[in-house]
Parts: structure tokens; C-alpha cells; sequence
């Protein structure tokens, strides 16, 4: 393959920083293509530092640095200016090298659930999986961006974001942490979110290394698949997310892969990760996910570590250095890892510091992602926007007389800026209501209109009132988190019924969804309008105002497919959710007690999520990609140009009345199986077109060859399909490929 090939396929871009040119996405492809070492070519600027500082460290300073520590248990207790949240690194200030000072998570400054620090607030930022579902990689490195100045601004330096596990299992509770379930997009997408955080010297982790697919059983499940499929799924996402955002960390997950542990896994850290992929910085455990002092297997740093010498890489590592079962050497490999990450993200020469934060501009970013990526599923006979002839509203149930449900719960959870105004005891923390109402934003944005509410709680009551308002307005909600799935996909609490029961009442009902994932619909035939507002963060009430009017017009697309059932699934029960039960003993973190360990096994291989529809022929309720809009668009005039480097160009049209933007979504076929290849988002005014080119990616149109160890691009005929989502083409076109053979 010639150099600009690869340069091109690997899409490498240049990074100033601290006035000294870095292309480490171009250094990764010509040790890929065999041009040079990885050794000889990578001794720039941060290895020289991390030498020199290696060098003048004491063991006892090394063995700090491979050890994180709970900052509520430190003793003694840490100084003020140390921020405290997730964890903390032990730094040596006498040779420059910071504490680590970590915290929670992808969706903003997670401040302990609100109960450790309950005077502690952080701007919510949308969940993950509606960044995902704006398709906008630009707008999702921004709104990360400012979650990252925010973590720099309270004191931390590290962010433990970047969630990019595919979203194989629907029902898992912590979906909404994820970018959905294609590795292209996902991949992409969090590659963004990990350059947003670390445009402002915060450190960023890219988590949780691998197939970290559901919480039920997490700790103790092994995922099983064969090399090929994990690598053209699962594996792709963090190889995707690692070139573009080249994050100082990766996150080992809890489970095990195959019958090892993630964070003494071999294969995956040192064979996949460090030999194929070139990665060069280091790997920390999640939270508890340490089982023995496996510096060799490719572990870093231990996480988490109550007492501070506790845990495995605390006197455990020691006692393997004095037994000679771990080296010095091994020690050095770690910390110079740890080291060379310090100095690229820039931690050692830009610290944080506790500044003024301007809450209401980071609003006003967290509320213009969450209207990009509020999903329009439905819209009979053109219901939305709201009509100025609309006199009467009802909004029904989400407590959203007082606030929306600002984001999903766990690690991740964020006491939203005003604080929370309601919550309501849950697994594993609480549901947070932030301080927006989608009542009173209508009431702003609708001053002529008359707005009122009923909490659903009693549906006859509801469907009653209904009959009188001009337009009903259902916020129905379904609070997932972080150590437990939910048990099917239904809206909890009897709000399916509530919700039929006022769409027969007013077929005017249009039905606003606050989840984290997909939901079924035995209501969807009545009622007139669906929207997917996931969880909209710090001013989703505002931004659901906004796209109910039509003063924003919706734009986003799913990320995941929602299935017409749990039949149609591949795994139609969640793997060990029996055994796991919803009311045994759970353990500090809610996670079951005494569960025997079990396999989880994946039918669907590398066709994960639409893939798996298309491959069974099975309808969704609404297919992967799919989003409507207000206005309407056209495709014509599709052209391929095939041999080593696809393209595919085409012209979009705004053929309705407003203006708008199109997720224009391009699919190959891979031996019968469909893949997102590329996408265009494009704003458009009304009668604008614009000719669009996707530039494919060679891996995700090959298979993955284990024998040889390399993408293996077969030569041949590909068919191409052109549409607005993974379920109905409106283009179509046949590529030819060049064999090619691409190193990872």
C-alpha cells in the first residue's frame, strides 16, 4: 500500500501542542505498513520526558504512580487543593509529575450522585447515546469540550469518559452511557468526545475494554466470541476511537473476554492493543476490576484502592517483587506508560485550577446538543410543530411541572447546575430532576396558549382531561442505570396503559420519550407523534420546547434500533438476569452477591444491532438511522468510484419548506451482511442541494483474516445502499474493489 493510501485510510491529523508538531495517527500507519519500527520512529518529545523523569523515580514513587486510591479513604487526607471524586494518583511534585485527580465521567463532572458533595453542582450534559444520535461529530467534540473545561475548572485532571462498548443488548442499564451500536459511528464519535476532553489538558480514558455488554453478572460473566467477529464489532469501535482521539488512557472492564478478566487480559492489552494497534499509553482498571498484581498481562495502574496500599498493585506487588514473579522492569514498563500520557495530554505543564465556571454558557451548550439529538420517530399528519392555532395543552406525568430527568444513574450521575429539584430513591443512586420544565418552557415559548399538567398517575383521570386540550403532551420516562439492566423493555409503572388510554381519549397526543435506550410501543398506532428525547441533561425541558414548536428542527437519528420485540432479539432474555433476581443482597456498588459465574454468548457475532435485523429479516419498530424531520429531502445522481480507496458522492435536496438538516446514511454489503460505511449530515434551507462524498474506510467493508492478522478487503462486486436509515434504501449502486491486505 503506498504511504498516502495509508495516510488517507487512517485519517491523520495534526496536533500542535506545547509548539512541537505530533502526527501520531501517521507515526501508528507506517509501523502498520512495515515502513519503520514503532520504537525507532516514536522517541518524540514525551517518551524523552518520560525517560528522564523515569529515571530519577525511587521505587516507592513508581509504585504510587501504578496505584490509584479511593480520596474519602485517603489517610492522611489529602490537601484542599486536591480535587476529590473518583480517585486519585499519587504524583511526585518534586519531579514535576502531577496527582491524577480523577472523576466521573462521559455526560459531565460527576459529583458522587449528589450525596457525598450535595453542594456540589456540574453542568448535565446530554446522555451519550443522545450525543450519538446527533450524528454531528463537530457538536459532539464541542459539548465535550466543555465538560472537559469544566473538570479542569473544579481541579481534575483526568475524565473517565470516552464509553464506546456496543450496545448489543438493549436492555442494558448503562446504554445511555454509549454511542450506540455501530462501531463506525460509535468509534468515531467517542474519538471525538476523548479530542474535546483533552483540548483542555484533561486527560481522558477510552472505556470499558471489552465487551462490556451488560450489567447483569458484569463482575463475573465471561463474554465469549471468536477473534473475527470481535474484531470487525466491538474491537473496531475502540481502534476507531483510539486513532482519532488518541486518549491518555483505555479503561479495562470488569468482566472477562473469553474466559480472562479484562484487566489481565494478555491478548486484548498486550497483543491487540500495544502490538497491532501501536497504543502507547496505559491502562487503568475500572473500579474493583483487579484480581492479581497483573502488571505483566498489560495492566498500568490499579484503580480505586481502599486503603491506599491496598489492592493488588499495592503490598500484593510488592511481596511479586521481592518473590521475583514481577520485575523492576516490568514496574518501569507501566510507569513510563503512565508517564509519557502525563506529558502529552499536557497535564504536567497546564494544571487545573478552581475557577469561576459560566454555568449559564455551558447550559446553553448542553442545551444545543440535546436539540440535535432529540429524535422526531413519528409524526402523523404533520401534528408537529405545534400549530399556532393550538389554544390548549395538556402536558401529562415526568414530574415535568418541575424538571425533566436530567440523565441516567450511576458513576455517571450529575447533580445538575440549581441542583436537583426532585429525587426519588433509586438502585445505585437516585433520579435527579434538573431544574427544567418542559410546562413552564412551553409556557414561554407558547404565551397565547393555556398550559397545564396531570401526573398520570391515574390514567382515566388523565384521558379526562384530555378530551378538553387541543394538544396532549405524554412525557413517558424510564430511568435506567449503571449495576442493573432492566427486565424488558416496557415503560415501568403502568404508563403504557396511561398512555393509550390518553391517546384514545385525543389522538392530538404526541408522546415524548426520557430514556436510555430503546422502549416498545403498544400505544404507537394511537398516538399522533413520538419524540426520543433520551435524556436530555441540564436544559432538556427547553430543548424539547424548542423542537415541539418547531423553533428547532429535529435533526437526530438513531443510534440504536428500537425492536418491534424481545423475540427478535438475539439473546430474547438477558444472559444470568434470573439468576441475578431483582431482590437479593447487593454489594456497595448494587451488584448481586454470590452469583455463580456464566458465559455469555453472541449469535449475532459482528452483526450487532441493525445488522442483526437485516440479517434475520425481522422488522423493527423503528430501524437503526432513522429520524425524521419537518421538512423533506431527496437523493439523486449516486456515483462510486471503487479499487483501494471507495468513494461514494450523491446529491442531497431540501425539497420542503424549512430549513433543515439530513443524516444521509451509506451502507455496503459485506458476504450478504449490511454495514454502515459512511454518513453526511448537511444543513440545508429550503429548495438547497448539495453534492455530498463519503470516503469509506477499508475495514469496516472487510473481514477480518486471524490467521494472517490482517483486514483482508476481498476483490469483487459490493453492492452500496443510500438512505435516511440501515432500513429502506432509496439509492442503490454496485462497487469494484482491489484486493487489499491492511495491518491493524
Amino acid at each position: 500500500m503506498k504511504l498516502e493510501a495509508i495516510a488517507g485510510s487512517m485519517k491523520v491529523r495534526e496536533y500542535r501542542h506545547r509548539n512541537r508538531l505530533v502526527v501520531s495517527a501517521c507515526v501508528a500507519a507506517l509501523y502498520a505498513a512495515g515502513v519503520a519500527p514503532l520504537p525507532a520512529m516514536a522517541q518524540d518529545a514525551d517518551d524523552v520526558w518520560a525517560e528522564s523523569v523515569l529515571k530519577q523515580m525511587t521505587l516507592d514513587e513508581k509504585l504510587d504512580l501504578v496505584r490509584g486510591s479511593n480520596p474519602f479513604a485517603a489517610k492522611p487526607k489529602l490537601s484542599r487543593d486536591v480535587a476529590k471524586g473518583a480517585g486519585y494518583v499519587k504524583g511526585v511534585p518534586r519531579l514535576g509529575v502531577p496527582y491524577l485527580t480523577e472523576s466521573d465521567a462521559s455526560v459531565g463532572v460527576a459529583n458522587m450522585m449528589g450525596g457525598l458533595r450535595p453542594g456540589d453542582v456540574a453542568t448535565a450534559l446530554p446522555s451519550t447515546v443522545l450525543l450519538a444520535s446527533t450524528w454531528n461529530a463537530p457538536l459532539v467534540e464541542r459539548g465535550s469540550a466543555m465538560i472537559g473545561a469544566e473538570a479542569r475548572d473544579k481541579g481534575f485532571n483526568v475524565l473517565l469518559a470516552g464509553g464506546v462498548n456496543l450496545a448489543r443488548e438493549p436492555r442494558n442499564g448503562r446504554n445511555f452511557e454509549y454511542f450506540g451500536e455501530d462501531p463506525l459511528l460509535a468509534g468515531t464519535l467517542a474519538g471525538h468526545a476523548i479530542r474535546g476532553v483533552q483540548s483542555n489538558h484533561v486527560m481522558s480514558t477510552i472505556k470499558h475494554f471489552a465487551l462490556n455488554t451488560q450489567e447483569t453478572g458484569r463482575t463475573i460473566l465471561s463474554a465469549d466470541m471468536e477473534e473475527g467477529p470481535l474484531r470487525e464489532s466491538d474491537l473496531l469501535a475502540f481502534e476507531i476511537g483510539i486513532e482519532i482521539g488518541q486518549p491518555g488512557s483505555v479503561m479495562c472492564a470488569y468482566n472477562k473476554i473469553n474466559g480472562t478478566f479484562g484487566c489481565e487480559n494478555s491478548f486484548l492489552l498486550n497483543d491487540v492493543l500495544r502490538r497491532d494497534w501501536g497504543y502507547k499509553g496505559f491502562v487503568m482498571s475500572d473500579w474493583g476490576a483487579v484480581h492479581g498484581p497483573s502488571i505483566r498481562a498489560g495492566l498500568d495502574q490499579e484503580s480505586g484502592t481502599t486503603p491506599a496500599d491496598a489492592g493488588y498493585f499495592g503490598s500484593q506487588l510488592r511481596t511479586a517483587l521481592a518473590a521475583g514473579t514481577v520485575t523492576e522492569a516490568d514496574v518501569d514498563r507501566s510507569v513510563r506508560r503512565i508517564l509519557r500520557s502525563i506529558h502529552a495530554v499536557g497535564l504536567d505543564t497546564h494544571p487545573p485550577a478552581h475557577r469561576d465556571i459560566d454555568y449559564d454558557a455551558n447550559g446553553r451548550v448542553a442545551q444545543e446538543v440535546a436539540e440535535g439529538g432529540i429524535v422526531l420517530l413519528k409524526n402523523a399528519r404533520n401534528l408537529l410543530p405545534i400549530a399556532a392555532s393550538v389554544r390548549t395543552i395538556l402536558v401529562v406525568g415526568g414530574h415535568a411541572d418541575v424538571g425533566i430527568l436530567a440523565g441516567g444513574g450511576g458513576s455517571s450521575q450529575v447533580n445538575p447546575v440549581g441542583g436537583a429539584v426532585l429525587k426519588i430513591p433509586a438502585a445505585f443512586g437516585r433520579k435527579l430532576y434538573s431544574n427544567s420544565s418542559p410546562v413552564a418552557a412551553l409556557r414561554n415559548a407558547l404565551p397565547k396558549a393555556t398550559v397545564s399538567f396531570d401526573d398520570g398517575t391515574d390514567p382515566q383521570r388523565a384521558a379526562d382531561a384530555a378530551r378538553k386540550a387541543d394538544l396532549v403532551v405524554v412525557i413517558g420516562e424510564q430511568f435506567t442505570t449503571e449495576t442493573m439492566d432492566v427486565k424488558d423493555l416496557n415503560l415501568p409503572d403502568n404508563q403504557n396503559d396511561m398512555i393509550a388510554a390518553v391517546a384514545a381519549a385525543n389522538p392530538a397526543t404526541v408522546v415524548v420519550l426520557v430514556t436510555g435506550g430503546p422502549v416498545l410501543m403498544p400505544w404507537l398506532d394511537k398516538a399522533g407523534a413520538v419524540l426520543e428525547a433520551w435524556y436530555p441533561g441540564q436544559r432538556g425541558g427547553e430543548a424539547i420546547a424548542r423542537v415541539l414548536t418547531g423553533a428547532v428542527n429535529p435533526s437526530g437519528h438513531l443510534a440504536m434500533t428500537f425492536p418491534a420485540s424481545e423475540r427478535q432479539l438475539p439473546n430474547p432474555t438477558i444472559p444470568g438476569y434470573e439468576m441475578a433476581g431483582e431482590t437479593v443482597q447487593r454489594d456497595l456498588y448494587g451488584l448481586p452477591k454470590d452469583m455463580k459465574p456464566f458465559s455469555v454468548t453472541y449469535p449475532e457475532g459482528a452483526n450487532a444491532g441493525y445488522r442483526w435485523f437485516d440479517k434475520t429479516g425481522a422488522k423493527p419498530l423503528f430501524p437503526f438511522g432513522h429520524g425524521l424531520s419537518y421538512t423533506r429531502f431527496s437523493y439523486k445522481n449516486l456515483r462510486v468510484t471503487g479499487g483501494a480507496t471507495p468513494r461514494m458522492s450523491f446529491t442531497i435536496a431540501n425539497t420542503g419548506k424549512r430549513p433543515g438538516a439530513d443524516v444521509a446514511q451509506v451502507y455496503a454489503r459485506v458476504d450478504g451482511a449490511k454495514r454502515l460505511v459512511g454518513w453526511s449530515r448537511v444543513d440545508l434551507k429550503p429548495g438547497e442541494s448539495r453534492q455530498v462524498s463519503v470516503d469509506v474506510d477499508p475495514r469496516v467493508i472487510a473481514r477480518f483474516d486471524v490467521a494472517a492478522r490482517n483486514w483482508h478487503v476481498a476483490e469483487g462486486t459490493y453492492d452500496i445502499e443510500v438512505g435516511e436509515d440501515a432500513g429502506q434504501p432509496v439509492l442503490k449502486a454496485k462497487v469494484r474493489l482491489d484486493e487489499q491486505r491492511i495491518k491493524p
